[in-house]
């Protein structure tokens, strides 16, 4: 990230405070790592993710009756509010009282640190986050989620799949589907990539549980993850 860069977009996966439960432990670390980065002057807009929270309602949906992929998404959307609002209240003295939950509700932030949760069916907070960065004038946005990285090919499944330091847009949507359906798990969604190379946004991907390599990235140190420009 560039030293100068006043705002930075971040968009912080569900999985990381909401694995399996909350996990209020990553929390109360990643509450004093926020605290400690405002004191520098800059700003944080952060995007949340719905994680587990999400899945659990749709998966009990889904055992009553079918469920469409558009109410699936809202499922999620709120998911994700539910979790803005737990990190707006956690830094309730730093923090915009306002939640973006669509765009231009705030034109420019003016807090140490701004909320943004999911906002329509159709895309992730992915997506969110590549707008946001757009709207305020910035030209990187950061995704702080369970993968640390981008590789050529699922890392769960094969064990041979080798991380990628740098990629180009064109090349990674090659390496992700072309459509985003609910619940999807590509480093970047197909509609923020879509959106991003557009623009010519740079998009940073890292591991979220790692608040030193994050930090390390926010004062631009060497860190690991993967850069897609």
């Amino acid at each position: 990230m560039k030293s100068s860069q006043k705002i930075v977009v971040m968009a912080l996966g569900g999985s990381v405070i909401f694995p399996d439960h909350i996990d209020w432990g990553f929390l109360r670390r990643f509450r004093s790592f926020v605290l400690r980065y405002a004191k520098k002057g800059r700003r944080l807009v952060i995007v949340v993710g719905g994680g587990r929270l999400s899945r659990m309602y749709v998966e009990a949906a889904a055992k009553v009756t079918a469920v469409k992929n558009e109410d699936k998404d809202w499922l999620g959307i709120h998911a994700t509010r539910s979790n803005a609002h737990l990190l707006r209240t956690i830094f309730r003295d730093i923090a915009d009282p306002v939640v973006i939950d669509n765009r231009y509700k705030i034109k420019e932030p003016k807090f140490p640190l701004t909320i943004a949760s999911g906002w329509r069916p159709g895309w992730s907070t992915d997506y969110v986050a590549a707008v946001l960065a757009h709207d305020f004038g910035v030209k990187e946005f950061v995704i702080v989620g369970k993968p640390d990285g981008v590789y050529t090919k699922d890392f769960m499944k094969y064990k041979d799949a080798e991380h990628i330091p740098e990629i180009t847009w064109r090349k990674y949507r090659k390496l992700i589907p072309a459509k985003w359906k609910p619940s999807s798990h590509a480093p970047v969604d197909p509609v923020a990539a879509r959106f991003a190379e557009k623009n010519k946004l740079v998009s940073v991907v890292l591991a979220g549980k790692d608040l030193k390599n994050l930090e390390a990235l926010l004062n631009n140190k060497d860190f690991k993850g993967t850069i897609i420009r």
